[in-house]
């Protein structure tokens, strides 16, 4: 009997000695890759899959079958990914170019007034990041970002750095974006739980990365709230009159749209 629990003691020795080895090799693997990203400016894609290997060779597999085992990796997530990258990227376009996102930032703006402007730019931008991507989004939301903070004659900070905690959060935390879709489909989680579980961790994070943290930095940092925009150093700024964008409520339907499809997963949680 005395045995028996030795060896079992041996073995879970055994399992968290290997799952410490697999966290190492982790953590080596992440700093390998912003090493090679921000020191040596070496491609994404190429880096990613440097680390890859590096990651493999870590954790004592075999060299023959590291080739196959990313090429299936990628492949696998690549193929689950194709439509959120498609139907994400053509949801966008719609939203911008028809005029929603211009309609949503500026319909928010005047129903919450002057003094709320830091509220009513990260709401616009996190509704709009569901549907866009961050880098999309940013280039949508600087113009009208700008306009507003002329408009109001206040530092280009003041707004910006609530517009960009708002996008950075969606994009970071929610569905159906890239990065939450792929590590849901790894771990196994369901898309809809997902979603619910990130908006109660995205929205404390946009408040405390937007409003807040700008206070902060005003205080230790007033100097860099001293720039005023410039409207012409984005060239020319595209608008829309109310009679040429969809309405306000119509927006919000399409940007949400994604979070409306993914609600029905949601029940299992019931």
């Amino acid at each position: 009997m005395v045995g028996v629990y030795t060896a079992a003691f041996q073995n879970l020795l055994d399992e968290r000695a290997y799952f410490q080895i697999e966290l190492l090799a982790l953590v080596i693997g992440v700093i390998f890759l912003l090493v090679l990203i921000i020191r040596f400016k070496i491609n994404t894609f190429v880096s990613l899959i440097l680390t890859s290997v590096l990651t493999a060779m870590l954790l004592g597999m075999d060299l023959t079958k590291i080739a196959a085992t990313i090429e299936t990796g990628i492949g696998s997530q690549l193929g689950e990914l194709s439509l959120v990258f498609g139907f994400g990227a053509m949801l966008g376009r719609l939203v911008a170019d028809a005029g929603g996102a211009y309609m949503i930032a500026t319909t928010l703006i005047d129903r919450f007034g002057k003094k709320r402007l830091q509220l009513a730019i990260m709401l616009a931008s996190f509704i709009l990041g569901i549907a866009l991507f961050f880098e999309v989004g940013m280039v949508l939301l600087i113009p009208i970002v700008f306009a507003i903070a002329v408009e109001a004659d206040v530092p280009i900070l003041y707004l910006g750095i609530s517009m960009a905690a708002a996008l950075s959060v969606t994009h970071g935390f929610l569905p159906p974006h890239p990065a939450p879709v792929a590590i849901s489909a790894v771990l196994g989680a369901n898309d809809g739980k997902v979603l619910l579980f990130g908006l109660v961790v995205a929205i404390p994070a946009a408040i405390i990365a937007g409003p807040l943290f700008t206070k902060l930095a005003q205080r230790y940092a007033p100097t860099a709230f001293e720039q005023k925009g410039n409207l012409s150093s984005l060239g020319e700024v595209k608008t829309f009159k109310p009679s040429e964008a969809p309405s306000f409520g119509l927006s919000v339907l399409t940007s949400l749209f994604p979070v409306i499809l993914m609600a029905g997963s949601v029940k299992n949680l019931v």
